[in-house]
């Protein structure tokens, strides 16, 4: 990253300053899934990770339709994502709504790539997500939100269709996990013949 990549016009883009609105909304959820969450908790915390996940799908058309992408902008959104996503997991497991173990799978593929990013970046790389990855993300997201929602007349269904969306975006976390491994290794092969 450049010089001008921390810039304060650069550091607050309409993008960015979504994102950041997206982190402040993590300790909030947080304090609202703190075992036993009652039900009025469990629905505020619901809108609130509903709302921030909107604005992850509006700050990346915000960022390409008006050239506001920046090199800061591509690693703080993912990470972005990953803490919020990570913090709700966590928060779910006193609730019993998953196993402690399924969410070490799903987080520790995600700082497995979040380093393998950091490793591209400091080689010069951008690993951009691909269109597995923001499957995964969105398959993510749909779980989540319905482990969250809360109404007990229909509290089994909800937890049980929650689960199932879950493990299908454990396989794509997988799948994509694959995909950032071979683009990483695709593109520093390219980069060892330019340099040879």
């Amino acid at each position: 990253m450049t010089r001008s990549d921390f810039s304060r016009q650069s550091l607050t883009t309409l993008p960015n300053v979504l994102t950041y609105l997206r982190m402040a909304a993590i300790p909030v959820i947080i304090v609202l899934l703190v075992s036993p969450a009652p039900v009025k908790s469990l629905n505020i915390a619901f809108v609130l990770f509903v709302v921030a996940s909107i604005t992850d799908y509006f700050d990346g058309i915000l960022a390409r339709r008006h050239n506001l992408v920046t090199s800061f902008g591509k690693l703080i959104d993912p990470l972005a994502d990953k803490l919020l996503t990570s913090a709700v997991l966590i928060m779910l497991i006193p609730l019993e709504k998953v196993q402690p173990w399924l969410v070490f799978l799903i987080i520790g593929r995600e700082i497995t790539i979040t380093g393998l990013r950091s490793v591209a970046a400091s080689h010069g790389l951008i690993l951009n997500a691909s269109r597995m990855g923001k499957n995964k993300m969105i398959s993510q997201t749909v779980a989540l939100s319905l482990l969250l929602l809360s109404i007990p007349s229909m509290q089994g269904f909800l937890d049980g269709l929650g689960l199932f969306v879950l493990w299908v975006s454990v396989v794509l976390s997988y799948w994509s996990g694959m995909d950032y491994f071979m683009s990483f290794y695709q593109e520093a092969k390219r980069q060892e013949h330019q340099g040879n």
